[in-house]
């Protein structure tokens, strides 16, 4: 069966859902599942913008013959060919093989580096500036290397305003039968996946997204199609604000991300007092169990979060592995501009907290506050002044006093 519909006049939504899959690039949970979106033009000429998973390769083909209703189709226009947007063309070259495939020269190769087109067709390699007319419609292409692969490109839509954004302001989630930004809550129940997935999948390529928002800001843009996600045709400055954000490393909220790694239960035990106190003081935090939260969740919140407090055991005279990989995974994303407050635990040589603070400060080029709280297996009764002079430390640098 079927499953359209229209974005705007000639222009439809032929892409599929998946809840099937639950690790987005086999590392990223998705319990919300996953859209592939791609678009039909219905013009002098019938455009494909971009395919989609392997998986949902049937449903798009069955899409795009219902519109099409006998007609051939003229182009393909891919802006990306990373499988999970590259693997349909297989399908969709071989229902209609006279097809031109349009592409940046990276993507093309990229195309048969995956062996995605099976059948040798006419290819047209798209420039930056290169303009393309399909009768009442034409797009001009913009390169976007590194937002989030080398082959980027984002197209204009000239008649109805619209860029076709590739990867840029996509989403984790499923559509769920809605496929605009107004249909949903998106505040409320899409921003986290938004950042999330803008944070891992993009966020080492900050100055180029900044490069591309340049560009965009030429534009009169009056509706974004993303390739995850929903399609944006109101209130896009506020979500192109966040990109603004994110892709500036600026934090989004005044606010403390707390995350601990406890063997035993003691400094699970001291993070929680401390975030109580935080609390008490007019700070707003959240807490993390490094051992039970995905990293990409902690990545998500702390590009959210101004400041971040780390406790951690000593393991193997190191910090927690946990902890670890969590902050390797921010030097990774290139995350800067957080100031860090520490916590240590050690039942005969604690030195996680110099371990950290070494690195935080040389990898991460964070801020580092005083005083580091210590303790031994737990936090003794005799330290609760040690704690308040932490949550005072903390709790005033989150509020600029």
């Amino acid at each position: 069966m079927h499953n359209v519909r229209q974005v705007a006049p000639d222009l439809w939504w032929v892409g599929a859902n998946d809840r099937r899959t639950t690790l987005f690039e086999n590392i990223h949970p998705i319990p919300r599942g996953v859209s592939y979106n791609s678009y039909l033009l219905l013009d002098e000429k019938t455009v494909l913008f971009d395919c989609v998973d392997w998986s949902a390769a049937p449903q798009l083909v069955e899409n795009v013959e219902h519109l099409l209703n006998g007609r051939g189709l003229d182009y393909i226009v891919l802006h990306h060919l990373e499988p999970d947007h590259g693997a349909g063309l297989w399908a969709v070259a071989q229902r209609w093989p006279e097809a031109k495939i349009v592409a940046g020269l990276a993507a093309l190769r990229f195309m048969d580096q995956f062996g995605f087109a099976p059948i040798p067709g006419e290819r047209i390699t798209a420039k930056e500036g290169d303009r393309l007319s399909f009768g009442k419609h034409a797009v001009t292409f913009y390169a976007a290397p590194m937002v989030h692969w080398p082959d980027v490109m984002v197209s204009y839509e000239e008649t109805e305003g619209i860029l076709f954004s590739a990867d840029a302001f996509g989403t984790f989630g499923a559509l769920n039968g809605a496929l605009f930004n107004d249909e949903v809550d998106f505040e409320g129940v899409w921003l986290d996946d938004a950042r999330r997935y803008y944070t891992n999948i993009v966020g080492k390529y900050g100055p180029q997204v900044q490069a591309t928002l340049t560009k965009a800001a030429g534009l009169d843009i009056k509706m974004i199609c993303p390739l995850h996600g929903p399609v944006w045709r109101s209130d896009i400055g506020w979500f192109v604000g966040k990109y603004d954000k994110w892709s500036k490393y600026e934090p989004e909220d005044r606010e403390v991300l707390l995350v601990y790694g406890s063997m035993y239960g003691g400094t699970e035990q001291a993070a929680d007092a401390l975030a109580s106190l935080l609390v008490q003081r007019g700070v707003k935090v959240s807490v993390y169990d490094v051992s039970s939260t995905h990293v990409s969740q902690l990545i998500s919140e702390s590009f959210r979060c101004s400041h971040i407090v780390i406790a951690s055991v000593t393991y193997n005279m190191d910090f927690y592995p946990p902890v670890r990989d969590y902050l390797e995974d921010m030097k990774a994303l290139a995350l800067k501009g957080r100031t860090f407050a520490l916590m240590e635990n050690g039942t005969w040589a604690p030195n996680a907290g110099k371990l950290m603070g070494d690195f935080i400060t040389e990898e991460l080029g964070g801020t580092l506050l005083e005083p580091r709280v210590t303790m031994k297996s737990t936090l003794s009764g005799a330290q609760a002044g040690e704690l308040e002079a932490l949550a005072d430390a903390v709790a005033a640098d989150v509020k600029g006093k």
